[in-house]
């Protein structure tokens, strides 16, 4: 293999990004897969993401033996060892700002985005280039994907966004109209500031150079003004506006040939972007896929990485493998035990999906298949544990596989309420079922609504997924109802006979992860005074909220 470290490509502006090249030894045109971000280029997995890469050792600990030695293994980047034998040429390229790339850092932003553009048509047309470029990465560098792919570069041939968000309010900042900050607060210092281009005190060393990984030291006020603030833009806004749409992919405008792979378990970033990514893009070959794990794993496990080989085997050297036959909708059916099955579907939803109502009933606490003729109502803490909803035990095994809303009609003593709903699973016994996800322990499904953000986009709603618009702020008349459509990220899971579907409606984020990744606790975001005093359900009579559960056949 080849190894070209700090590459230049050209930007229009006179500026430049540096990349790492890796090529087969023999002189040739290869498909070329580029890989696009801010975590360091030249930033071993190991060195910047140890706890993680314990535990992907402990679930292929291959990883880096055998085939692959592991040199050049970053972070949510294919492994140029895994690649490079098979005939692909791998372009890693650090982004404006990070790594060993000079210039402004500004996140997610469209002059970022417009130099993903320029290195793809540079990548196009080297000597070592078949012409056909294909993206691959996970999280920051699928966003990415789906942001460059709309501006429909020529040379982009397919892509594959592993677990990335495309709406930068609702899937990535702020679920329901509620600010995400813990994720930023900790990822800001610890992902991105450390790896600022010309940040000296980095502690990320080049294990083949063995200098630090962001160039030639600035100083401290230099680097302050070669940036943007990304987590003071986030703060300073609370509804969705030009900055947010600017950050946010059109996907009408994606044509090239895609594979979206979603995490089940990646509430938050990890999910709901790879399914709205793949039904709402303007491509006419397109694949859905929904996994289990840490988003991880599934990225580099051997079975997936054939998969990704195959599509970008068909799609940038045009080999007859059968793709384009597959279902274009491949879901792994979670059990309770942790294990799942994969189906394989023409669409989604799943056509012949069951659209079941488990209506509420605040006086017994249960989730009913038939309508609830009495009125009731439970008030509860705002920022506290909720109440829960539980069915009676299933008779038969059951599977739901989909989207799933809340309809609800509540109350609040102060003019704003935020609703977290937690759909959840219990066992005979009473024990709850949990799932790895992409980061951490989960539950079933999550959703979350700020009530003053309740408006609907009619022409975007469908019954089973509301779509907000987030355009204003319509505060309560404190004691006054309100009828709420509120969106449970996509789920899969099949009930054994026995147990019981339940919904919790609480004031806070689920108590699984108390130092979770993905929380919705700032102060300014969430004060008091305004969220902090008693809310109620109501139930029954004139008020029927429900569940609404995708069952499959």
């Amino acid at each position: 293999m080849i190894v070209e470290k700090n590459t230049p490509i050209p930007m229009s502006d006179g500026s430049h990004l540096m990349c790492n090249v890796f090529r087969p030894p023999v002189a040739g045109h290869y498909p070329v897969i580029m890989s696009f971000g801010v975590y360091g280029k030249d930033v071993h997995f190991e060195d910047g993401f140890h706890p993680q890469w314990q535990k992907l050792k402990a679930v292929y600990p291959e990883i880096d033996q055998g085939d692959s030695s592991g040199e050049y293994l970053r972070w949510e980047v294919p492994d140029p060892e895994r690649w490079v034998p098979d005939g692909f040429v791998l372009v890693v390229v650090d982004s404006r700002g990070s790594g060993m790339s000079p210039g402004y850092l500004d996140l997610y932003s469209p002059r970022e985005t417009q130099d993903y553009y320029e290195a793809i048509e540079w990548a196009g047309v080297q000597s070592w280039s078949n012409g056909k470029v294909g993206l691959s990465g996970i999280s920051y560098l699928a966003i990415k994907q789906w942001q460059v792919a709309a501006l429909q570069p020529p040379h982009l041939a397919a892509m594959i966004p592993w677990e990335g968000a495309v709406d930068h309010y609702r899937d990535l900042l702020r679920h329901g109209g509620i600010l995400s900050n813990s994720f930023t607060q900790a990822w800001w210092p610890r992902q991105i500031l450390v790896n600022q281009h010309g940040n000296g005190q980095t502690t990320h060393i080049d294990r083949q150079t063995q200098g630090i990984t962001t160039g030639e030291p600035l100083p401290v006020e230099q680097l302050k003004g070669n940036r943007a603030d990304y987590p003071a833009e986030i703060a300073k806004r609370f509804l969705w506006d030009a900055w947010f749409s600017d950050h946010t992919a059109k996907l009408e405008r994606i044509t090239v040939p895609l594979l979206s792979a979603a995490n089940w378990g990646g509430a938050g970033i990890h999910l709901r972007g790879n399914f709205c990514g793949y039904s709402g893009s303007g491509s006419a070959e397109k694949w859905l896929f929904a996994h289990i794990g840490t988003h991880y794993e599934s990225f580099y496990l051997p079975h997936y990485v054939a998969i990704q080989k195959r599509f970008f085997n068909h799609y940038l050297r045009g080999e007859e493998n059968g793709w384009p036959t597959e279902p274009r909708v491949q879901l792994a059916i979670r059990r309770v035990d942790g294990t799942a099955v994969l189906r394989k579907t023409s669409d989604w939803p799943i056509p012949g999906t069951q659209w079941q109502k488990w209506y509420l009933d605040s006086n017994a606490l249960t989730l009913s298949s038939s309508a609830i003729p009495t009125d009731g109502r439970i008030t509860y803490d705002c920022l506290g544990d909720g109440v829960t909803f539980k069915s009676t035990p299933l008779p038969q095994e059951a599977e739901f596989t989909g989207n799933v809303k809340l309809k609800l009609f509540v109350s609040s003593a102060t003019t704003d309420l935020d609703v977290f709903a937690v759909l959840r699973c219990f066992d005979p016994q009473g024990v709850e079922v949990h799932f790895i996800g992409a980061h951490e322990v989960v539950p079933v499904a999550c959703g979350w609504l700020r009530a003053s953000h309740r408006k609907l986009d009619l022409d975007r709603s469908r019954e089973y997924l509301p779509y907000h618009c987030h355009d204003e702020s319509q505060k309560l008349v404190p004691h006054q109802v309100y009828e709420l459509d509120i969106e449970i990220l996509p789920t899969s899971l099949v009930f054994p006979k026995g147990y019981q579907l339940a919904i919790t409606i609480m004031g806070r984020d689920f108590n699984l992860n108390p130092q979770g990744r993905i929380l919705h606790n700032d102060p300014q975001d969430r004060p008091i005074d305004e969220f902090g005093g008693a809310g109620t359900i109501f139930t029954g009579g004139e008020y029927q909220s429900y569940l609404l559960m995708p069952l499959i056949g």
